[in-house]
């Protein structure tokens, strides 16, 4: 009865008056900035490098119109031409000499290089190419080829259902229907997309790290198609109306997730084996967030679906620990494991500091596995377990602060790569997400902004901030980092930037109209007017979010038309790796099992 009390005391004490003092809502809009000012620098940065193309082009067609006329100077003309030329060299060379105090057979000073700044700062794109079995380069185009296709078929099914928010009567087929296609949307890209895209790349990190092989190829083809079966079948059921009811994200039936199950066992036993049979003493801080997020999702999937837990407010508990524990224990900490590996060898430089990293591990693994129940704060659930799940959501800035400054102290000095490629591009994104939505969700966590923004469209934005602006595009810029390299083809720059620019893009546009929409409807409700009205509201904001998931979608197209490009050719590479790179060139010859 106390309990009861308490929460009819603090849900009549919110109210709508003052809401923009609350210091999560402050905090958003501070984030916001950031995101829009990232967007801006990553802009300024590439009109920069083409600003310097056109005028070396500018330059380039002087020269050529300077020799051009040249050849039909008569020998006088030339002569003064020389002269002047001459003297100009003269008068340039004395002043050069006074202002360098130069002695005799001194050269022009053109640029002085700090050598507190990495030299290859100066460097075009790296054309060095990556001798690796075929068995593993096999492996590793599979799983991203399943993981292009997942989505574009995800978002494809995305993009309808974003349709029907502005149409809703566009058809009357009952596997059509929102209800049935939602969560077909989201399986497929957790599932099929994101999971496939990490265990893939994670293949070509275990194998790296640990200087072999990996344990067995049978076994990782085994995992992919039991991976991809699972996909396949959980949507089918899915668009038959056949599903574990309301449990977002596990929506699959527990047989067909049984299977996804034994893929990642397979996997986790897979990677453990090459990780400790390695041919190196250490074992690489990838290797600490690949295998724990391995783990930690197998134990994920059996709590999930374990039947004791399903009854009462036992599975909105669960529920909570599910979806969130998906995100941060499987998707988040298998990408920064892969970042941990590919940002530093993409700039070819160590990472800022290992002790950072193995903090952010430590404190991951202690935050993140109780902040489920900040989903259903002001809900039935214990007074004291929403307390905890707000202190840890609270306590998560330590690894996200932590991670977020290893990542961006990395890159510290190695900006003009921004103008030269995309490729940090798609990192600076993802590493600025992973700090904004990650501190933004710990701001929602708090009792005004969840009772402001919880269940509103507002939510959805929020897990489009992480799984796409964080995962999904640290993902394209790993794979982006080593396709090219391991095949020897690189798609186009102008195909790779119209891909970012059109999902950066997208992407603002899907999240600023949904965080604004979202919030006028949370206000709403806080009103107390009816919700018919909080639908109606929401019709422009909706309109938004159909522009920018097409965009999105857009840029999926050129994304697969660019995996396409890269993995096309299945050329031998002659070219062994460096001797200042990362990581020893692996043994070819390690026996699989």
């Amino acid at each position: 009865m106390n309990v009861y009390h308490l929460l009819s005391f603090q849900i009549k004490v919110l109210n709508s008056e003052n809401w923009l003092s609350s210091p999560g809502v402050i905090g958003t809009f501070i984030l916001a900035f950031i995101v829009l000012f990232l967007g801006i620098f990553i802009l300024i940065k590439r009109l920069n490098g083409y600003v310097d193309l056109l005028k070396k082009n500018t330059k380039n067609l002087a020269e050529e119109e300077f020799q051009r006329r040249l050849i039909n100077l008569d020998e006088k003309q030339v002569d003064a031409i020389l002269n002047q030329r001459k003297q100009g060299f003269k008068g340039e060379e004395k002043q050069t000499a006074l202002l360098t105090k130069t002695v005799k057979n001194s050269g022009f000073i053109k640029k002085i290089i700090d050598p507190k700044n990495p030299l290859f700062d100066e460097k075009t794109k790296s054309t060095i190419t990556i001798k690796i079995s075929n068995e593993l380069k096999e492996i590793i185009v599979w799983y991203l080829g399943a993981a292009v296709f997942w989505l574009v078929f995800g978002t494809l099914v995305g993009q309808y259902i974003g349709m029907k928010f502005i149409w809703p009567e566009m058809d009357s087929i009952s596997w059509l229907s929102f209800g049935r296609l939602r969560p077909v949307h989201t399986n497929t890209v957790f599932w099929g997309w994101a999971s496939l895209a990490m265990i893939g790349l994670g293949h070509y990190v275990v194998a790296r790290t640990s200087n072999r092989e990996i344990f067995s190829y049978k076994r990782s083809k085994i995992a992919f198609w039991l991976l991809n079966l699972s996909v396949v079948l959980g949507n089918l059921f899915l668009m038959a109306g056949v599903n574990n009811g309301g449990g977002e994200y596990r929506e699959y039936i527990w047989p067909i997730m049984f299977l996804f199950a034994i893929g990642l066992l397979i996997t986790f036993f897979n990677f453990y084996k090459t990780v400790a049979t390695r041919k190196i003493s250490e074992i690489y801080i990838s290797n600490w967030f690949i295998l724990a997020s391995l783990i930690w999702t197998i134990v994920l999937t059996v709590i999930g679906y374990f039947p004791d837990y399903q009854n009462g407010l036992g599975e909105t508990v669960i529920q909570g620990y599910y979806m969130h524990q998906g995100v941060g224990m499987w998707f988040m900490t298998f990408t920064l494991g892969l970042v941990y590996y590919f940002l530093p060898s993409t700039l070819n430089k160590p990472i800022y500091s290992y002790s950072l990293g193995v903090l952010a591990f430590w404190t991951q693994m202690l935050f993140y596995t109780l902040i489920g129940t900040h989903h259903f704060v002001f809900s039935p659930l214990p007074w004291w377990l929403q307390t905890v799940a707000i202190v840890f959501s609270a306590g998560m800035f330590i690894p996200v602060f932590a991670g977020s400054t290893n990542f961006l102290m990395t890159m510290r000095g190695s900006w003009n790569h921004i103008s030269k490629s995309y490729v940090l591009p798609f990192f600076l994104v993802g590493v600025v997400f992973y700090f904004v939505g990650s501190v933004q969700g710990s701001f929602q966590a708090f009792r005004y902004t969840n009772y402001l923004w919880h269940f509103t469209d507002f939510n959805v934005a929020h897990s489009h901030m992480t799984m796409y602006g964080i995962i999904t595009f640290l993902m394209w810029g790993c794979m982006y980092a080593i396709l090219p390299k391991i095949t020897g083809n690189e798609p186009s720059q102008n195909l790779v930037g119209s891909h970012f620019w059109l999902a950066f893009i997208g992407l603002i546009a899907y999240m600023v109209s949904l965080m604004a929409g979202g919030t006028l409807k949370g206000l709403s409700w806080i009103e107390g007017n009816p919700f018919i009205e909080s639908v109606i509201l929401m019709k422009n904001y909706w309109v938004w979010r159909a522009v920018g998931g097409s965009l999105m979608f857009i840029s999926h197209l050129i994304f697969g038309y660019n995996f396409y490009l890269m993995v096309r050719k299945k050329n031998e590479m002659l070219l062994p790796l460096s001797d200042d790179s990362v990581l020893e060139k692996q043994n070819l010859h390690t026996q699989s099992n």
